[in-house]
């Protein structure tokens, strides 16, 4: 996990971080937009930006969503120490409990509130989508 060293936070900074996925420019949003001392990550799916594939594993795809997450908030100037709010939004419930490792190791010593969704999602390929909210340091 990448830890970034806090810095000063500007309260009226608005900035949009983007990962180079294509659906950030079809769809016409952020990966992460830094709003003063807030960081709110879109909901993110399992896919590799770089190569545009994604796992058929939902385990994979959690693992991907999280390291995707991880990059965002880098770029915002935090990380998961940081977060203070969670959404999953899943298809199949039943897909959720074997993610709980994953999510735990991202999550479990911070303890953010967290909501799990039943949804459907854009690409029925996606079997995991992760919103995250922070706060970062500083602030």
């Amino acid at each position: 996990m990448v830890r970034v060293e806090p810095r000063f936070v500007s309260m009226t900074e608005r900035r949009a971080i983007s990962s180079g996925s294509v659906f950030e420019d079809r769809i016409g949003y952020a990966r992460a937009v830094v709003d003063g001392a807030r960081v709110h990550v879109s909901g993110t799916t399992g896919f590799d930006y770089a190569t545009m594939t994604i796992a058929d594993d939902v385990v994979e795809q959690a693992e991907q969503c999280l390291d995707n997450i991880a990059a965002a908030l880098a770029q915002a100037g935090c990380d998961f120490r940081d977060v203070v709010r969670v959404r999953y939004l899943l298809p199949a419930r039943e897909d959720f409990e074997p993610c709980w490792p994953s999510l735990r190791r991202a999550f479990g010593d911070v303890r953010p509130a967290a909501t799990m969704m039943v949804c459907g999602l854009a690409d029925p390929r996606m079997r995991i989508e992760i919103e995250v909210e922070a706060r970062r340091a500083g602030s």
